[in-house]
């Protein structure tokens, strides 16, 4: 099936975009989560009971919304990938909470948002951690580095000015959280002993069990302005 075969939100600003992919087997994918009330209520039949439930618990009304669009985009982009409609996406709770598809499809997924943004990772082999961060972000960088980073992390930090103190610990911290997204260990991954080197790529240079360098390719992703997003592919073991 081709992209067309699927309705995505009639706002060309919040119908999901295809990013340039870094490697084959990977797709990533771009969106705002903003939209009418008319493709609100269209999307929200892609939605699962469980997922309008989550939706009803979120205290303000635009981060429900919010929610909605993101959730039924995730679906649409999923729903090319199978092939299927957004609405018969097999989504279910994997391990450690972290979403998976049912059955036997090979394809692992996952998502970040903020400030109305949503990034998409798709995997055909292995599994994809992904995250964005507004690169204006208000972050305390040298507090945060001393408990996230390792050394050879924080000595580049510290002959910055501090706006670019504070714009190279969120890329750092990308990195990390993609990493940590992928294993569904969250914020009980070792953050201090995954050594990430920041070049014209980026490298994870040292890290202790799952997080063997070798097994791991992390990426830059080209977002829009203002952005700061990395993806990261973890070729499991079987």
């Amino acid at each position: 099936m081709s992209v067309d075969d699927f309705r995505a939100p009639g706002n060309p600003d919040v119908a999901p975009r295809e990013l340039a992919s870094w490697e084959p087997g990977v797709a990533l994918w771009w969106a705002t989560l903003g939209t009418s009330d008319e493709d609100l209520a269209r999307v929200s039949d892609w939605l699962a009971p469980a997922e309008h439930a989550r939706a009803a618990r979120f205290g303000r009304e635009f981060l429900s919304r919010r929610y909605i669009v993101g959730r039924a985009l995730l679906r649409w982009v999923l729903g090319h990938a199978i092939g299927v409609p957004p609405a018969a996406v097999p989504i279910m709770r994997g391990a450690r909470g972290r979403p998976k598809l049912e059955g036997d499809s090979g394809i692992d997924f996952n998502v970040s948002h903020t400030e109305g943004v949503a990034l998409i990772g798709i995997a055909r082999q292995g599994r994809i951690g992904v995250d964005v961060e507004h690169a204006g972000r208000s972050v305390r960088a040298d507090g945060l580095a001393r408990k996230f980073l390792t050394p050879a992390e924080q000595a580049t930090l510290a002959p910055l000015p501090e706006a670019e103190r504070r714009t190279r610990f969120l890329r750092y911290w990308t990195c990390k959280e993609a990493m940590s997204k992928a294993t569904g260990d969250g914020l009980s991954a070792p953050f201090r002993e995954l050594d990430v080197k920041l070049a014209d790529t980026i490298e994870l240079v040292q890290g202790p069990a799952p997080y063997e360098p070798s097994r791991w390719r992390l990426h830059a992703v080209d977002v829009p302005a203002g952005y700061l997003a990395t993806a990261a592919r973890w070729a499991t073991l079987r």
